[in-house]
């Protein structure tokens, strides 16, 4: 019999593959070192291969492609029930080959090389933002333990450090003077990284249409429509805008039992990133509507029954379901846009 269907376990060096044929039955168990794992496939028929999205999941899937392989990727969440026996590699490649072939199966859209280059550029550039906010509070914790307090932020620190380290009346040892010049300086050069990322960022932004398209749309400026446009690849792979905003973690969370509707807070699945940069987003938006936005304004109304965290994402749920429509109809933004159904009504 023929393997119509394989399942892939992905690792660093072993990888464990398991294959069946039409009617479901087992004609493959086999572990591939990573370097047997193209020659194997570019010698086997073309057939549908399943992995989970996770490490080096993107590089395999292009590579088995190129042998006439239809390749799919699913979220390690929904492969998990498939899982019969305890954890190990076989009982793992087998529930990837049983989910992959599920007709109502999520999958994950592969990412070309160039999307996930920027998004390499995103996450690098996103550690050394960590690196710099954790540093900065170290140096403004070991002044306080000396008296010395700075305010929050990091303007603060880059302002008041200079006078700090100058100022011969604070009592701080010369011990710690070295220390600080050299947390300092090391925080300067983290702000650098960080700005020459974000400077490459804005580059590629200007040279993608997608991503220029996006930043018309109200608290989304080039880094985050930069992000979603190499994160969500082919929009039109989601049915609607509501499927984009749950696929961001921005809808309601769902306890509903014997047709009682229950609706928490946000899920939070997805892409935290991403969510964090909407959410974001909308809060500057926010700020902004507090003053010089309409009294009649959609937001305006929302910010009046609802606090402001609520509504901003509320708002950054709005955008999400914007974001599709620009992205899956290859249309432009219009702020005074009106549907045809309101405009019925109307």
């Amino acid at each position: 019999m023929k393997i119509t269907t394989i399942g892939i376990d992905l690792a660093k060096e072993v990888f464990q593959i398991h294959g069946v044929d039409i009617h479901g039955k087992a004609l493959l168990r086999k572990q591939l070192r990573r370097s047997e794992m193209a020659r194997f496939f570019a010698n086997l028929d073309p057939c549908l291969i399943g992995m989970e999205a996770c490490g080096s999941s993107h590089h395999w899937a292009r590579k088995l492609g190129e042998f006439g392989h239809t390749v799919k990727l699913m979220s390690p969440q929904f492969v998990k029930p498939y899982v019969k026996t305890n954890k190990h590699d076989m009982a793992d490649a087998e529930a990837v080959c049983e989910a992959v072939s599920r007709p109502n199966m999520r999958f994950v859209p592969i990412k070309n090389v160039e999307q996930q280059a920027i998004l390499s550029i995103h996450r690098a550039r996103q550690g050394f933002v960590k690196a710099r906010t954790a540093q900065a509070n170290q140096m403004r914790g070991l002044l306080s333990e000396f008296g010395v307090v700075i305010p929050q932020g990091i303007r603060s620190i880059n302002k008041r450090i200079p006078d700090i380290l100058e100022d011969a009346e604070n009592g701080l040892p010369g011990t710690l003077r070295k220390l600080l010049e050299r947390l300092n300086t090391h925080l300067k050069e983290l702000d650098r990284q960080a700005e020459e990322l974000e400077l490459q960022i804005k580059l590629w932004h200007k040279e993608n249409e997608a991503s220029q398209k996006l930043e018309a749309i109200p608290g989304i400026g080039p880094i985050t429509a930069s992000a979603i446009v190499a994160t969500v690849g082919d929009a039109a792979g989601f049915k609607n805008g509501r499927q984009l905003s749950a696929w961001f973690g921005l809808v309601p969370k769902q306890r509903s039992s014997g047709g009682k509707q229950i609706l928490l807070g946000i899920s939070k699945r997805g892409d935290t990133y991403l969510r964090t940069l909407l959410i974001h987003g909308a809060r500057a938006v926010i700020r902004f509507a507090e003053n010089k936005a309409e009294p009649e304004s959609w937001l305006r109304k929302l910010m009046a029954r609802r606090n402001k965290n609520v509504a901003a994402v509320a708002l950054a749920n709005k955008n999400a379901r914007i974001i599709w429509a620009l992205l899956a109809r290859d249309t432009k933004f219009h702020p005074n846009h009106t549907s045809a159904a309101f405009a019925a009504k109307a």
